[in-house]
């Protein structure tokens, strides 16, 4: 079977078609964008996202949104975080965070697959964590250098896709489908 994934970033598709194959669905990548809304959930993000590619995409699909939320910045950047990252990068939030002790922080990814004629279905994962004080390592994209998840000492920069699925966000969502996918095939 074969499921297009709507998405540029080519990191996420990576770690998104290592799961997949394992269950025997061929990967498609689906990369020419989509409208994204400003608002302040993932899941309105992701839904408008998929009505909108539901028009254009004829194959089963999925879109996957995700954030970094940081307490100490009331949430900051959250459904910005592509954005913010773009702006600012890694060295911006760590320097937003400069004075902060509190450096409790999520990844949020929410998932949203969708069949011709049928209801979309939402899967969300979320990964607790901390933030580094500097960056660390050099492997995955976005925020990953600081973002140090709950029961690792490493950076998700210093894992390699295989062990940064096993705690990421993306990898708990990613999961769910695989879950349903397999009861559904």
């Amino acid at each position: 079977m074969e499921i297009m994934f709507a998405s540029q970033n080519r990191g996420k598709f990576k770690e998104a078609r290592e799961k997949l194959e394992k269950i025997g669905i061929k990967l498609l990548i689906y990369d020419r964008g989509y409208p994204e809304i400003q608002a302040d959930n993932l899941v309105d993000v992701a839904i408008y996202g998929t009505r909108y590619l539901s028009r254009r995409i004829d194959k089963p699909f999925f879109l996957e949104d995700a954030g970094l939320f940081i307490r100490s910045l009331n949430g900051f950047p959250g459904v910005y975080s592509a954005y913010v990252f773009k702006k600012i990068g890694c060295k911006g939030i760590l320097k937003l965070m400069e004075t902060e002790e509190d450096r409790y922080a999520e990844f949020r990814s929410v998932i949203v697959y969708k069949e011709k004629g049928r209801k979309a279905k939402v899967f969300i994962g979320t990964c607790q964590g901390t933030i580094s004080h500097e960056e660390r390592g050099t492997k995955g994209f976005g925020f990953d250098p600081i973002f140090i998840p709950a029961g690792s000492d490493k950076t998700f920069g210093e894992m390699d896709a295989q062990e940064k699925n096993k705690y990421s966000h993306r990898g708990k969502s990613i999961d769910m489908l695989v879950k349903y996918l397999r009861k559904k095939f």
